[in-house]
């Protein structure tokens, strides 16, 4: 049994890996040779991988099996090997369209974290709540620098970015800080009531609410938006569920949680109504184009038009899809750049805070400001499955690949097929190779 564990290399942020060094010394012990690429950006340092009996080397690890966090580039796909890493394709990504096409070329097995699920088809193994850790970080500290530039000063201004601390704990730390300097001195009135709205009630969204609730305030329901008095003092939570982002079309109909799934067609956006009373959204949900958006460009126009100056000043969109449920996430940004303005009135963006629109935070790689804990969870996760995936034999058909069943269903491409669950991506495909991605 022998697996590699190749280097991040997305951009220099990228310090995540699937596997700590604790976790190797597990697999080492037990009979499973690690081969670690050597990399200088990674968040535990290379000695800690060769002192539990892993092997370094410098180029792409030569295993059978080979574990990485994020897609690897096509140039570096070798045939007939099994690659494990977050493929971002199932939504028939155009972007990735290009690396699908040559695993199967290459008749090599891919299997996406993200479809590793239990028989309820709950997430196994996922990042989640770091990006909602983070992405709350980085959404408070965004407010902070708003509201400087336009002249307020506030507690949140002495927020940094989740990459800025050594750890999470020292991140809580400033956070529950500022905590106690808001519960101290009131914000300006003009600023009050201060809404942060999270859609979504996952993973993403109790990781990013964990953040917040360091900080005092009072939840409330949707429904309370509309009657909160303009005067009150103080910052307020509310969660959106599917019932609160989308209603029937056809008048008379009720909201049913199991058709809006399966029949979203029957269903149009009602989310609108809540953003004029928000001061943050922050997007934690999962979402594929069948579904309405949270908001649209047209929603924007009309708040911040003819020089109008609504309450949102920041969004979050932790769940970053470009021009998906946020229509105005325009692109994606990195941790080093992390927001921009979108300005309805030109139609287009502008790095930093500073303009007339919302600050838009669209981080796609969110859980590498905090790689070390991040990597933990992850790998802890994981784990329980490495030596059943590194003995595996992979030169059977997908039918007799003895594989534990969440990560059978997660087996994307094999031998140069797309298995039964993910023969939908072929559309994709062609559609890539016909030239219209």
């Amino acid at each position: 049994m022998k697996i590699g564990i190749r280097k991040e290399d997305k951009n220099i942020w990228e310090a995540r890996v699937p596997l700590s060094p604790d976790q190797v010394a597990s697999l080492t012990s037990n009979g499973v040779q690690v081969v670690v690429q050597a990399s200088d950006i990674r968040a535990f340092p290379e000695e800690l991988y060769q002192n539990v009996g892993a092997t370094i080397v410098p180029d792409v690890p030569d295993t059978p099996v080979l574990f990485a966090v994020k897609e690897i580039p096509t140039e570096l796909l070798q045939p007939k090997r099994t690659y494990l890493y977050f493929a971002h394709v199932i939504k028939g990504q155009p972007y990735n369209m290009g690396m699908l096409q040559r695993l199967l070329d290459l008749e090599s097995t891919l299997i996406d974290y993200e479809r590793i699920e239990d028989d309820e088809g709950r997430r196994l193994i996922f990042f989640g709540r770091y990006a909602g850790l983070a992405g709350m970080i980085d959404t408070l500290w965004a407010l902070g620098q708003r509201l400087r530039v336009e002249g307020y000063d506030t507690p949140f201004a002495e927020i940094r970015q989740a990459k800025d601390y050594p750890n999470l704990e020292a991140a809580k730390a400033a956070i529950r800080q500022a905590g106690e300097t808001l519960a101290e001195t009131a914000l300006p009135a003009e600023l009050t009531p201060m809404v942060f709205g999270f859609a979504g009630y996952g993973h993403v969204s109790k990781g990013a609410q964990e953040i917040l609730d360091l900080l005092p305030h009072r939840q409330i329901e949707p429904k309370e938006l509309m009657g909160l008095d303009q005067d009150t003092p103080g910052l307020f939570k509310v969660v959106f569920a599917e019932e609160h982002m989308a209603k029937p079309v056809d008048p008379a109909g009720s909201f049913e949680l199991q058709e809006y799934y399966n029949h979203p067609e029957l269903y149009r956006g009602d989310f609108a109504r809540y953003v004029p009373y928000l001061t943050v959204l922050v997007n934690c949900i999962y979402w594929t184009p069948q579904y309405p958006r949270l908001v649209t460009r047209e929603l924007l126009h009309g708040l911040f038009g003819a020089g109008k100056t609504p309450r949102l000043r920041v969004i979050g969109d932790i769940s970053i899809d470009v021009e998906g449920a946020i229509e105005c996430s325009l692109e994606a940004t990195d941790s080093g750049d992390p927001v921009y303005v979108y300005l309805p009135d030109e139609d287009r963006i502008e790095l930093g805070v500073e303009g007339h629109g919302p600050v838009v935070l669209a981080v796609d790689n969110l859980p590498c400001e905090l790689p070390v804990e991040s990597s933990q969870e992850f790998g802890k996760a994981l784990l329980p499955y490495i030596k059943a995936v590194a003995s595996a034999d992979y030169s059977v058909s997908y039918e007799d690949l003895d594989l534990p069943p969440a990560i059978k269903r997660a087996v994307i491409a094999h031998r140069g097929s797309l298995t039964p669950d993910y023969d939908y991506l072929q559309e994709y495909l062609d559609q890539y190779e016909g030239g219209t991605p």
